[in-house]
């Protein structure tokens, strides 16, 4: 059984007119809406749809604590991840659940997303530089690994979710929960794919940039990138090269990016519950980013190979 788990904030409009257009894919599957605007109910917009199951949050939990609400509720063995953002051309995510069934080491499918450009996002590198964890998009689209599996349009099985501990509070409204997530997957042995045939058309953004400043959205993107590499990180050569940069770089970044200084302020407020979070896995750091051709830095260049992301 499938269980899609939407998370939705706001923009209620935009909102119900993609999960209208949605359900015409998901008539076998359990859907799931997590409310997380307190201040709006949508409980009478969402009568319309009577197999929708409704969680209204009483506190704005952000993005990974309410798609952690509607795992926990869901029963389906392989949760459907989708933004409210997010519209399916197909039922092709049937394809990424038989994917994650055969294969028990699996821990998610994430698909090809077009956005409003018809750039197609969705499927990531994972690298090190410059003292920092860092991502970006990948050289191609072909199939094959991915650096993490995007929240807002992917298949996870949620046995594993459980096993790695599922997404972190600690980076709530929102930010790098998935990116964190997956990188647990990896170094819990766990396997990510990309799927090129699976498409859907994510607008992103389109909540976030809204609804929020960008100035202080810079500042939790800071803030969430130093709770990641301080959260995961072991590799001492890594986080040597971390500590040299941020000696030199928050000077400069005082007068250059202040938002970066206040996003490394609000993180150092968070140090206690981020060390009690550090864990110890038998994958290495080195292991899982050298997976990736990009990999570089206090490292040599990993040399691309047929087999390459």
């Amino acid at each position: 059984m499938i269980s899609v788990v939407i998370p939705t904030y706001k923009n209620k409009e935009q909102f119900i007119k993609n999960l209208g257009h949605n359900l015409f894919f998901l008539k076998e599957c359990e859907v799931i809406v997590v409310n997380d605007s307190p201040q709006e109910s949508l409980m009478k917009d969402l009568m319309i749809f009577p197999q929708i199951q409704l969680i209204e949050n009483k506190t704005n939990l952000g993005f990974a604590g309410a798609i952690h609400r509607g795992i926990q509720q869901a029963k389906g063995n392989f949760i459907l991840l989708l933004n409210n953002d997010v519209l399916l051309n197909d039922n092709f995510f049937l394809k990424a659940a038989n994917i994650l069934q055969k294969d028990e080491k699996m821990f998610a499918v994430s698909f090809a997303q077009k956005e409003k450009n018809i750039t197609l996002v969705g499927k990531n590198q994972i690298y090190w530089k410059s003292g920092f964890f860092q991502h970006k998009k990948a050289d191609n689209f072909k199939l094959g690994i991915n650096g993490w599996a995007e929240g807002g349009a992917c298949i996870i099985n949620k046995k594993l979710y459980e096993k790695v501990g599922g997404f972190d509070p600690l980076y709530s409204p929102f930010y790098w929960e998935d990116v964190d997530l997956s990188y647990r997957a990896w170094k819990n042995g766990y396997q990510i794919l990309f799927d090129p045939s699976i498409v859907v058309i994510h607008h992103h953004k389109s909540t976030i940039g809204k609804f929020f400043n960008s100035n202080w959205i810079t500042e939790i993107a800071y803030r969430n990138q130093f709770i990641f590499i301080w959260k995961n990180i072991e590799d001492p050569v890594l986080l040597l090269s971390h500590l040299i940069h941020l000696l030199y770089s928050l000077p400069i970044m005082m007068f250059k990016d202040f938002a970066y200084v206040k996003g490394f302020i609000k993180a150092v407020f968070l140090l206690p519950a981020i060390i009690a979070k550090r864990k110890h896995y038998a994958i290495t750091d080195y292991e899982v980013l050298s997976k990736f051709s990009c990999y570089s830095g206090v490292y040599p260049v990993r040399k691309k190979s047929r087999n390459s992301v």
